[in-house]
């Protein structure tokens, strides 16, 4: 979890508001953090997060201050020990100046991207304290679109009691429900929607998605950052 220091921006991205995974699956999570290899980029996110750090002069120390993220959570994402959620990489992304697309690219950068049903990369978001992961994994659907806008995600949501709170940062999103049933809470807006039903919003309205009911749910999530 990000420790209780907020950072001066509000970077929570809304998939940082899903409710906590379920422990059975916590051993998919440590192939999270690895990515495919493309030409010499990093094979993996916490390298590539060092190797751009270390080109834009910072410490961990500079980053943390920026991100609100602790130094040694950083250290750990960056030394592979933990996989960073997605809130985490867009925090970080912004404090660095940089697209979020270089963290889950697999280095081939292309015009245009086709993505293969068996092709789409799972990243599972847990923490490695606690071995558990979070309420959701999720699949990029578009890692390697060249100066992209968007970050589309397949996104299962998992059913889970943990108490999680609203929150907001920079952008937009878009979600569709493919299987199941959302709940959604907007400010004092509250919701369930489900297949075929979808939802466009300003992140900076505090928000909260997560499943509802005692099944998995799947949605299709945009992402839009003014950086991503």
């Amino acid at each position: 979890m990000m420790n209780s220091e907020k950072p001066t921006d509000a970077y929570r991205d809304f998939l940082e508001d899903i409710s906590e995974f379920s422990t059975e699956r916590a051993e998919r999570a440590p192939a999270a953090h690895r990515v495919a290899k493309g030409g010499d980029e990093p094979t993996s996110i916490g390298q590539r997060v060092r190797t751009v750090r270390k080109e834009k002069g910072l410490t961990i120390e500079d980053v943390a201050q920026r991100t609100g993220l602790s130094s040694k959570n950083l250290d750990q994402i960056e030394k592979g020990d933990i996989s960073p959620p997605l809130g985490a990489l867009i925090r970080i992304a912004k404090a660095l100046d940089m697209k979020l697309g270089r963290f889950i690219s697999t280095g081939e950068v292309k015009p245009f991207t086709v993505v293969r049903k068996d092709q789409r990369r799972v990243i599972s978001r847990y923490t490695s304290a606690q071995g558990n992961q979070y309420g959701y994994t999720y699949e990029s659907l578009a890692p390697d679109k060249k100066d992209r806008h968007m970050e589309p995600f397949m996104v299962t949501l998992v059913p889970s009691k943990a108490k999680k709170e609203l929150s907001a940062h920079e952008g937009q999103e878009f979600i569709y429900v493919l299987e199941g049933a959302m709940e959604v809470i907007l400010e004092d807006y509250r919701d369930v929607l489900y297949p075929g039903d979808c939802i466009y919003y300003d992140s900076t309205v505090p928000h909260l998605v997560r499943c509802h009911g005692d099944k998995e749910t799947v949605i299709l999530a945009v992402l839009y950052t003014k950086n991503g």
